[in-house]
């Protein structure tokens, strides 16, 4: 049973973004599943069925954002889970892969966040997929790091600036979670059980979880919750964070 609803997913083709897809159609929302594999997201639309269809989208390309959003038509929920990371020390680190990685978590964010405030009507909103890095610092990880801390920023202006219109902005901020993106970790020795042996409940997290918040902050019952920045991540913000890099040089030592 549809309540109406017409909600457009960003990086819906795995992980996160798919489970969000999943959690709003379940609730009777009309979605649209975008991202940059078209094919992936067209099999995840047919998977889930009419009324619920596919779409391209590069968010760093604004003619492509734009284009995702002149075809929406009247929008109630925008949700962007697009993003990646590297790894390297600051030293070390190309600047063109930094820039990449800034283009896609910030920038990227903050086209989508330009085109969903222009398309969402009042009392719609727009929630981003930011990390635990935005607030615990990483070796090695200076543009995620970096990029996540400024969408939380983003996420507060983006609140204080389309709040008169009766659009609420948030984001949710996830710990360790086992999605395609995440499963390069399982690969390098002790590099999981030092996230998890840092999370306070003991274990990484699921997508499901993630889109069950993402849910609650596009529903009434968040109706007064705006510019927020939602830790899930199972208490991992409590402790410090895992040393990935010296991880991977230590597996790269011993290969």
């Amino acid at each position: 049973m549809s309540n109406g609803r017409s909600a457009v997913v960003i990086g819906a083709a795995s992980g996160i973004g798919w489970a969000t897809a999943r959690a709003l159609a379940a609730e009777g929302d009309r979605v649209t599943l975008a991202d940059r594999n078209l094919d992936g997201a067209e099999q995840r639309a047919g998977e889930l069925g009419a009324p619920h269809t596919a779409a391209h989208v590069e968010v760093t390309d604004e003619a492509s954002v734009k284009a995702l959003f002149d075809g929406l038509g009247p929008l109630d929920i925008a949700v962007n889970c697009a993003g990646f990371g590297s790894l390297g020390l600051i030293t070390d680190l190309a600047v063109e892969e930094f820039r990449s990685v800034i283009d896609v978590c910030l920038t990227g964010a903050f086209i989508v966040a330009k085109y969903a405030g222009q398309t969402l009507q009042p009392g719609g909103s727009l929630v981003s997929i930011s990390s635990l890095n935005g607030r615990q610092p990483a070796v090695g990880m200076s543009a995620y790091c970096s990029a996540k801390a400024g969408l939380s920023m983003l996420t507060q202006v983006a609140a204080l600036e389309m709040g008169p219109r009766g659009i609420r902005v948030n984001a949710v901020a996830p710990g360790f979670v086992e999605t395609p993106l995440t499963e390069g970790s399982s690969l390098v020795p002790g590099l999981v059980e030092d996230y998890v042996g840092n999370t306070a409940l003991g274990r990484a997290g699921q997508p499901e979880e993630i889109a069950d918040a993402v849910v609650f902050l596009c529903s009434e019952k968040a109706g007064w919750l705006t510019g927020e920045v939602l830790d899930l991540n199972g208490g991992a913000h409590l402790n410090k964070y895992p040393d990935v890099l010296g991880h991977v040089m230590k597996l790269a030592e011993q290969s």
